[in-house]
């Protein structure tokens, strides 16, 4: 995602119609679970015709895990180049992030993290490092606001990992028909996190 595109925008679909169509069938049926005809049906494509986009499923896999990254470090980034310099705005407005895509991609961040053991190895570390480096932007932001004396935390990355499990958890209940609204939810969220991080 380029960061000049609103990182809160959600109204666009993500993914390509192969990504898409996969990741419907990975979320109901799990990798292994998953064939190669089911994920073409899905995608509207016949067997050979997915053949001809890729070469097998594990391909596809990467591609959909790689794509969901891409989107979170996107939407990560432009929240940050959105928010001022202080080392409390610029954490409201990742947090806000992580929050945003836990809430509106629910099935893609619920995929790229329980197939994370389906990855080959030489496919799973691109992945990682792309996780890594999405978990080091918290992690930076906290000690950087621990330097300032904005926050007051023992341990950055320990804190960073609480705040990302806080942020991940989301998905597991937030319903777009539910009793509260989004702002509402980053709101009380942001409270929990200057709580968790001793903000002074």
């Amino acid at each position: 995602m380029d960061v000049d595109v609103n990182w809160r925008d959600y109204d666009t679909a993500a993914l390509p119609r192969v990504l898409a169509g996969a990741l419907g069938v990975f979320a109901e049926q799990g990798y292994h679970g998953a064939s190669i005809r089911q994920i073409a049906a899905r995608a509207d494509l016949s067997v050979p015709g997915l053949y001809h986009h890729y070469g097998s499923k594990q391909e596809i896999l990467v591609d959909l895990m790689l794509a969901v990254m891409g989107d979170l470090l996107g939407r990560s980034r432009g929240a940050l180049a959105s928010a001022g310099d202080g080392s409390l705005e610029r954490l409201d407005a990742l947090v806000e992030s992580l929050l945003r895509f836990h809430m509106f991609r629910q099935e893609q961040a619920f995929v790229a993290s329980s197939e994370i053991r389906s990855l080959l190895p030489e496919n799973r570390s691109a992945y990682v490092a792309l996780r890594d480096e999405q978990q080091r932007m918290l992690e930076d932001l906290i000690t950087d606001g621990e330097t300032e004396g904005v926050f007051a935390t023992p341990s950055p990355r320990e804190a960073a990992r609480a705040v990302s499990t806080l942020c991940v958890g989301v998905a597991s209940w937030y319903r777009q028909d539910g009793s509260m609204e989004v702002d509402e939810i980053v709101a009380d969220y942001l409270v929990m996190v200057h709580g968790l991080l001793g903000h002074r």
